[in-house]
């Protein structure tokens, strides 16, 4: 059964999970409809045209249901086709970029920021565009972390082997003299007291969940997309193009209650 009047979250995995759980924080009323491109999963060695794709591929399974508002969670695909979306879409459609960079700006003390994140998210320099967009004489340097959506997916995001791994791939950025250091994929808050310990206790890591849902918060009240507040407690639903019940299990373990996910086939759309 269709849930009436949801909000869409799309992503390439499980990573999106760390903003709906501070969409459902902070819009505890709202009704979420995920899809975790899990099979395709990791996006970040892709090109630009598979990650269109895909990303459409989603949305159009997404937008089959009655969705008032759409996240693209995913950092990668969100610097791929957000813009497009947002001009072919009725409902209001949001990424994550332009949020973190913002919350990166205010947490910043010395204008020092990190950006990490999937190889075509940094070569991209979407962070970067935004920041300097935001603040002009920012300092930034980006850095592709390749192996960390593969340790998130797999569920080995708290085991030795993901310490080693992220301390010798953060280690470049320890000289840098950054106060701050985003997670420019959704994957990596899995990673974050790994990522702390290796960056240094003074750097403020930043996720662009909680500045995501407060935009989503924005958008539904200038929308009047608020869920009513005589309707029945929210109804989410989760769907995965992959391993349902390793899903559930990071899900679970992420979100806090029991989660029912379904396997859903995406239809071979959009072959641009």
């Amino acid at each position: 059964m269709s849930i009436p009047q949801a909000i869409g979250i799309i992503d390439s995995g499980v990573g999106g999970l760390t903003v709906a759980r501070e969409v459902i924080r902070q819009l505890p009323r709202e009704q979420i409809l995920y899809f975790g491109d899990n099979a395709r999963c990791p996006y970040g060695s892709r090109s630009a045209r598979e990650i269109r794709r895909f990303a459409n591929q989603m949305i159009q399974f997404v937008m089959r249901h009655p969705v008032k508002a759409l996240v693209i969670a995913c950092n990668t695909a969100a610097a791929v086709v957000l813009e497009e979306v947002r001009s072919r879409t009725d409902v209001p459609v949001i990424g994550v970029i332009e949020p973190g960079a913002r919350a990166a700006i205010s947490a910043s003390r010395t204008g020092r920021i990190g950006i990490i994140g999937t190889e075509l998210t940094i070569r991209a320099g979407a962070y970067q565009r935004v920041l300097h967009r935001l603040k002009p004489e920012v300092y930034t340097v980006g850095m592709a972390c390749p192996a960390f959506v593969p340790l998130v997916e797999s569920g080995r995001y708290d085991s030795p082997e993901a310490q080693r791994i992220v301390e010798e791939t953060i280690a470049p950025l320890t000289h840098e003299e950054l106060d701050t250091l985003i997670l420019g994929c959704t994957h990596y808050p899995l990673l974050a007291p790994l990522i702390q310990q290796a960056i240094g206790r003074d750097v403020a890591l930043i996720s662009s969940a909680e500045e995501t849902a407060r935009e989503l918060s924005t958008l539904l009240s200038l929308h009047n997309l608020y869920a009513d507040e005589r309707a029945s407690g929210p109804r989410h639903q989760f769907f995965t193009s992959g391993d349902a019940e390793r899903f559930r299990q990071i899900g679970e373990a992420w979100l806090g209650f029991a989660l029912e996910v379904q396997t859903a086939a995406l239809d071979p759309l959009y072959q641009v």
